[in-house]
C-alpha cells in the first residue's frame, strides 16, 4: 500500500475561493498602500491609480510612488499566498493569475492593453517578488522539520 502524503485531489471549488480571495488581498492591499503614498504627496485618490497604466513613470514623483506601492503590495501579496495557499509548487500559478486578472482589468479599463514599458516592467517585477518571496516562506513551512517522538527519552 503506497503512501499518499500530500495527495492533491482535484477541488474547483477550493482553487476558485483561493483566486477569489487573492484577487480581494490584491486590490485592498493596494488600495491601502496607494491611500498611504497618497497621504504622504497629498494627492486625491483615483481608480486611475490602480488600473490607468499612464500614473506608473519614472517621470514623475507619483509616478514613482505608485510604483513603490504596487512593489510593496507585492510583498504583502507573498504573505497571502504562504497564509493561505500554503503550497510552494502554486506560488506562480496563483501569482499569474492575480496579475491576469489585474491585465484584463486595466484593458476593460483603458479600452486597449496597456502601452507603457514602465507599467510592463512593474508588473514582471512585481510577479517575480510575489512568487519568489511567497514560494520561500511556503517552502520554509513545508520543509519544517516534523517531530517523531515527542514522549520522554529512554536510556537504552
Amino acid at each position: 500500500m503506497a503512501s499518499h502524503f500530500r495527495s492533491y485531489i482535484w477541488d474547483p471549488v477550493l482553487i476558485i475561493s483561493q483566486i477569489l480571495l487573492m484577487q480581494c488581498i490584491y486590490y485592498s492591499f493596494l488600495g491601502l498602500w496607494l491611500a498611504g503614498v497618497d497621504g504622504l504627496v497629498q494627492t486625491s485618490r483615483s481608480l486611475d491609480q490602480i488600473f490607468s497604466y499612464e500614473v506608473l513613470g519614472f517621470s514623475t514623483t507619483q509616478g514613482r510612488l505608485s510604483m513603490m506601492a504596487f512593489i510593496l503590495n507585492s510583498l504583502t501579496c507573498a504573505l497571502g499566498l504562504w497564509f493561505f495557499i500554503r503550497r510552494g509548487k502554486q506560488c506562480l500559478d496563483f501569482t499569474v493569475t492575480v496579475h491576469f486578472f489585474h491585465m484584463i482589468g486595466c484593458w476593460i479599463y483603458n479600452a486597449h492593453l496597456p502601452a507603457a514599458l514602465s507599467w510592463w516592467l512593474v508588473n514582471v517585477a512585481c510577479i517575480a517578488l510575489m512568487a519568489v518571496i511567497g514560494e520561500y516562506l511556503c517552502m520554509r513551512t513545508e520543509l519544517r522539520a516534523i517531530p517523531v517522538n515527542t514522549g520522554p527519552k529512554s536510556n537504552l
